[in-house]
């Protein structure tokens, strides 16, 4: 069996191996005076050579320079040239093995270092326990044990003897890391964890699978099934705090560990791993199903009153007959009147005679019904539903408990009424209720009648508390997601601690009013500039009639050769298979050795099968139809690489590989230089088994669907992508696939449509230090906010809005700077946070100063929109790769209709990601091979300018054969290591 390794090959390459960049050589082998005198104490050029290569390679790594090992050319010559010797003769240096010991020997006395002992040894393995007690990352671990090495003076073991110190302080820290978990729990409730993997026959399958599978679809009996999971593990009895006795870094191990172990393989463990797991699992299962049914309870009653609305549109449109019989008779009514009056005559004899007093009699009660139908409350049409609420509100109140900032919340109070009238079996309520959180209208529909009405108050209370619990105003004991919002954020404390170090590197100073007075001057001169800019026409592309901005739409800018050429660069593509392709982008970047295992962290051995399940998870087709579908891949073996190497971290590590090395292709920088990006949602639908998932948002038409919501850099280089519902906004995750990424892309300005702008995502660009650019719909409808009275501004009197309220961004700017921090150190997602502060329908008064600082940052931004036409071209320019983008997208994912089949997030999201991957790797091959193209067609003779070439496109995929039947680890024939382009026989021309 090989032996295991616990480096990846690039850290063990940045640890251990001599570096040659330059900034290295400078900082690790500058040669002091004392070290030129104590080289030249060696007689011969090679002897006094080595003796200096030696000497570097001792400090930094830090270890003795093996025999026969020749280090980079570049550090050779660095160390040669300060000494006056010639690179070439270290060849020779050390043909005896006596001089290099001897030479060792001496500089061991000379740096004050000596060979590692048994006591350093020892130091080194306590240090990378404690690493290993915080992080399964071998890095990590091997890190620690250089640094201890180094600071007790000893040379560095062989790399081998290092990984297995590494590997036995990291089985060290799993063993403590599992002991303490399950110290203490009796004998009786480690039974009752070993149970959870046995069938049981009451729900016909293990009781660890059957928590694990809840349902996510919103349904009444989904969300009962959730409380009667809750319910059910804790009766289990596993205090949640056991997780404080284990470093956050090993309890995140423990439970990837956990989510993809099967309960058939957890059997296998010993007892201790076993029950440690199960613990771990158990705790954040808790947390999840509670999340959940939070989440499921907030999407039912959501979806309740918007079943309310549509039932109230079908009646009208069901009474339209009568509404015009109605409506007919009014008229006629009116007009014998109206004759009646003219001629003088007795307007009820008239009437009568004309109309029909009984005619009308009849008609009163239909309009009564009509006109109660007509201005009936959505609360009146929701409350019809009673019945089918009630299945799940029982169960959901009486499963958790509810907390709240404000001392005794009427909504608190009205909850713990109704648990009690639900589990004494009351139909009515009692005399005195808590009416406090309730509207004014919602008051006087539920009391406007003889007996306050039930049904309404307990709809109408269970409405309240979805809209706190979405704004985080009301949350629930033992759930992640529906905390305060303070306890998303970084702790107070270490905010607090960098703010006094300055340490907070946000777009702004900690001096709010000194921001807010160099601001204040900025968009004062730029819009009286503006202003006079728009009198005099001065503005490019931009006119203003009857005092209103207007913008002239930008036009495309891609010259028709660029076309020609695009379409004449792709037929010279090679044809290719989808399954050589990935296997070709994996020989370049090595993208497919980020899945490693969730325990090991090894590599994947089949790599085949890996980039299957890729494939599986980008083109729709799941991995048993992949398996069915390819040759020498089992379905076994893909289902063992997604289960045990496939997770949202690795997706995010492999996505960075091969964005990381599409960023740094030659080519890619004709593009952009990496520091712009963009965002979009693509809509898919949902199939009939995932419809209870998918949402409706009639933008896309009725069908129930999801959206993949991806971002791009300006080099066609994807790094984000998720899953998010089709009715939320976009402008809540716009700064999502900024920060839960791995590449190496520095993104300072990011372009999105109107649905990813909001004035919150505004005041958060500048907090953090990029820049916001949307493309905004409706421009000449949005205000300036300023700090002046909008009359000094007369020539845009129609664009000036609201002033800005500095008093309450100041009030609020360390809470402002709190939020930005949070985001920057990766302490908290971002669409958290913006979801909850525009779910509020009162507004707390963060979410006001962010609008505030927002509105400013939205007005310079609108400013600079009028002013300059390269915005505006820049703009559109990353939209539109974007959009192109969505095309080759479409085209992977083209399996079961492109329809969406997995009920579950995590499911979509793993279908995301790895659409993204593909796209990425279809992107970065295609880069590849449109160079390789591009130097054929200079080599011939032609003049292709960058400036065409950088609207060329790599998102063609005609060459690429994405279906049928799929081969793997097939064996092509490629000269220097490429497949040949195609090149059409050259056109003889007549003179």
């Amino acid at each position: 069996m090989a032996r295991r390794k616990i480096l990846k090959a690039q850290d063990r390459r940045e640890l251990f191996d001599i570096p040659a960049d330059e900034d290295s050589l400078i900082r690790h082998y500058s040669l002091s005076a004392s070290d030129r005198l104590e080289i030249d104490l060696r007689r011969r050029e090679h002897n006094k050579l080595g003796f200096a290569v030696q000497l570097c390679v001792m400090r930094h790594p830090g270890r003795v320079l093996a025999a026969g090992e020749i280090p980079p050319r570049a550090m050779l010559k660095y160390v040669a040239d300060q000494i006056g010797a010639d690179p070439t003769a270290f060849t020779i240096y050390a043909r005896r093995e006596e001089t290099r010991r001897d030479h060792i020997a001496r500089l061991m006395i000379y740096l004050g270092v000596r060979s590692a002992t048994a006591q350093d040894r020892r130091a080194g393995l306590l240090s990378a326990i404690e690493a290993a007690t915080m992080s399964d990352s071998g890095a990590s671990i091997v890190n620690a044990i250089v640094a201890t090495m180094r600071e007790r003076g000893a040379l560095l073991p062989a790399v081998e003897i290092i990984e297995r110190m590494a590997l036995a302080a990291r089985a060290i820290a799993r063993r403590r890391a599992e002991t303490a978990l399950i110290d203490g729990l009796t004998p009786e409730k480690l039974l009752a964890l070993d149970k959870l993997l046995e069938v049981d026959a009451a729900v016909g399958q293990t009781r660890f699978h059957w928590l694990r599978s809840a349902p996510e679809a919103p349904a009444a009996s989904n969300l009962v099934g959730l409380t009667e999971r809750i319910a059910f593990l804790r009766t289990l009895g596993i205090d949640p705090g056991l997780r404080a006795r284990v470093a956050s870094g090993r309890w995140d191990q423990m439970v990837r560990e956990g989510n993809a172990t099967p309960a058939w393989l957890a059997n296998d463990f010993n007892a201790s791993r076993r029950h440690a797991l199960i613990v771990a699992q158990v705790i954040k299962l808790g947390e999840k199903l509670t999340d959940d049914a939070v989440t499921m309870f907030i999407k039912l009653i959501g979806r309740l009153f918007s079943q309310a609305h549509s039932r109230k549109k079908r009646r009208h449109m069901d009474q339209r007959t009568d509404t015009s019989k109605a409506l007919r008779m009014f008229l006629d009514t009116i007009t014998a009147l109206q004759s009646a009056n003219d001629r003088g005559q007795d307007a009820l004899e008239v009437l009568d005679q004309k109309v029909g007093w009984h005619r009308l009699l009849r008609m009163k009660p239909e309009l009564a019904a009509m006109v109660e139908d007509n201005e009936a409350s959505p609360l009146v049409l929701a409350a019809e539903q009673y019945g089918g609420v009630l299945k799940y509100a029982t169960a959901f109140l009486a499963t958790f408990t509810f907390r709240s900032a404000r001392r005794h919340d009427s909504l608190l109070t009205a909850i713990a009424m109704l648990r009690r009238l639900h589990s004494e079996g009351r139909r009515t309520l009692p005399e005195r209720v808590p009416t406090s959180h309730l509207s004014p209208t919602d008051r006087k529909l539920i009391f406007g009648q003889q007996k306050p009405d039930r049904r309404l108050y307990e709809i109408a209370t269970l409405a309240a508390l979805r809209e706190r619990l979405r704004s985080a105003d009301i949350w629930v004991e033992g759930s992640r997601s529906f905390r305060p919002i303070d306890d998303h954020l970084m702790p107070r404390s270490t905010f607090t601690a960098m703010k006094e170090e300055d340490r907070l590197g946000l777009g702004v100073g900690s001096d709010g009013a000194a921001w807010l007075n160099e601001v204040m001057q900025v968009l004062d001169f730029n819009l009286k500039r503006l202003a006079y800019r728009a009198r005099a026409g001065k503005l490019k592309g931009v006119r203003l009639e009857a005092g209103t901005l207007i913008v002239t739409p930008t036009v495309g800018d891609v010259p028709a050769a660029a076309e020609e050429l695009n379409a004449e660069i792709s037929e010279m593509y090679p044809l290719v298979e989808v399954p050589d392709l990935l296997r070709e982008v994996h020989d370049w970047t090595g993208f497919a050795d980020h899945f490693t295992h969730v325990r090991t962290g090894d590599a994947p051995r089949n790599v085949s099968a890996m980039l299957a399940g890729i494939l599986a998870d980008a083109t729709n087709l799941g991995p048993k139809r992949m398996a069915g579908a390819s040759k020498g891949i089992s379905a076994h073996q893909i289902g063992w690489m997604r289960t045990f190497h496939a997770r949202s971290e690795t997706y995010r590590a492999a996505q960075a590989c091969i964005t990381d090395a599409h960023t740094g292709h030659p080519h890619s920088r004709l593009w952009g230089n990496g520091t712009t990006a963009s965002s979009d949602g693509q809509f898919f639908r949902v199939s009939d088994r995932a419809a209870k998932r998918g949402d409706v948002n009639l933008h896309y038409g009725s069908e129930p669907g999801s959206k993949f919501y991806s971002h791009l850099s300006d080099q066609y280089g994807y790094f984000s992508i998720l899953p998010i519902s089709p009715t939320e906004s976009e402008a809540a995750y716009v700064l999502d696939g900024l920060f839960d990424q791995d590449t190496i892309l520095d993104i300072q300005e990011h372009f999105t449509d109107t649905g990813g702008a909001s004035d919150h995502v505004f005041g958060l660009f500048a907090l953090i230090g990029k820049r916001f650019a949307p493309r905004l719909r409706n421009l000449k409808d949005r205000k300036f906010h300023t700090f002046e009275k909008g009359d000094a501004y007369p020539a845009l009197t129609n664009h000036i809005g609201a002033p800005i309220n500095t008093a309450l961004i100041l009030d609020r700017w360390d809470d402002l700077l709190h939020l930005a921090a949070s985001i920057t150190t990766r302490s908290v997602v971002p669409s958290t946070i913006l979801k909850k502060l525009s779910a509020s329908p009162m507004e707390s008064q963060l979410a006001k100063a962010l609008r505030e600082l927002g509105r400013i940052e939205r007005s310079l931004f609108m400013i600079e929109w009028y002013s300059s036409p390269a915005l505006r071209r820049r703009c559109q320019a990353g939209l539109n790769k974007g959009e192109a983008a969505h095309k080759l997208k479409r085209a992977v994912f083209f399996h079961e209709r492109g329809e969406i089949r997995d009920r579950s997030f995590e499911s979509q999201a793993f279908r995301a990601s790895g659409l993204n991957l593909v796209v990425s790797a279809i992107v970065h091959w295609n880069t590849v091979y449109l160079d390789r193209a591009v130097t054929h067609l200079k080599r011939d003779g032609r003049n292709i300018p960058d400036t065409l070439l950088k609207h060329v496109s790599p998102l063609s995929w005609e060459h690429i054969n994405l279906t049928g039947i799929y081969t793997w680890d097939t064996e092509h024939q490629m000269p220097e290591g490429f497949r040949s382009l195609r090149l059409q026989a050259p056109v003889r021309r007549v003179a």
